[in-house]
């Protein structure tokens, strides 16, 4: 747990450094669209993300998105492409995955980097829990 502690510090401060340079009309405009400063477990929507495979949106600005993906045996997250940072910390499970061109095998503890517009997808080998973070937010995966 430690380590995805850190991970995710580091990845909070990179977002942070990466929006240092707007004006503060930016930096307004930025917060007025956030989740909520808390945000709890039963409160929080699992919603549909492919076959064997839900999300939750657990907490976002506009610089900087988490959301936990929960994937059943067999589960599939489709390869895709977007211009968004991420870092996946696994939770639980096993999962092989394809960034680019390597394809490897990841399980609890491990944790992966996806640069902007690099395809990427996992199977799921052992049902697990991935949590995602990107940067910018993903504006697509909130409801309108």
């Amino acid at each position: 747990m430690k380590t995805f502690k850190t991970l995710v510090s580091v990845f909070a401060l990179s977002a942070l450094f990466a929006t240092s340079s707007c004006t503060q009309q930016q930096n307004q405009k930025e917060m007025d669209n956030h989740s909520n400063v808390f945000m709890y477990e039963n409160d929080m929507e699992w919603e549909p993300a492919g076959e064997g495979v839900t999300r939750q949106i657990v907490g976002y600005n506009e610089d900087i998105m988490m959301v936990k993906v929960k994937f059943e045996k067999g589960g599939v997250g489709t390869a895709h492409t977007h211009k968004h940072t991420q870092v996946t910390y696994v939770v639980s499970g096993a999962f092989e995955f394809t960034i680019g061109d390597e394809k490897k095998v990841v399980k609890a503890g491990d944790a992966l980097y996806m640069e902007p517009n690099v395809e990427h997808g996992c199977v799921c080998l052992e049902a697990g829990l991935l949590i995602d973070c990107f940067n910018p937010y993903r504006d697509d995966f909130l409801k309108k």
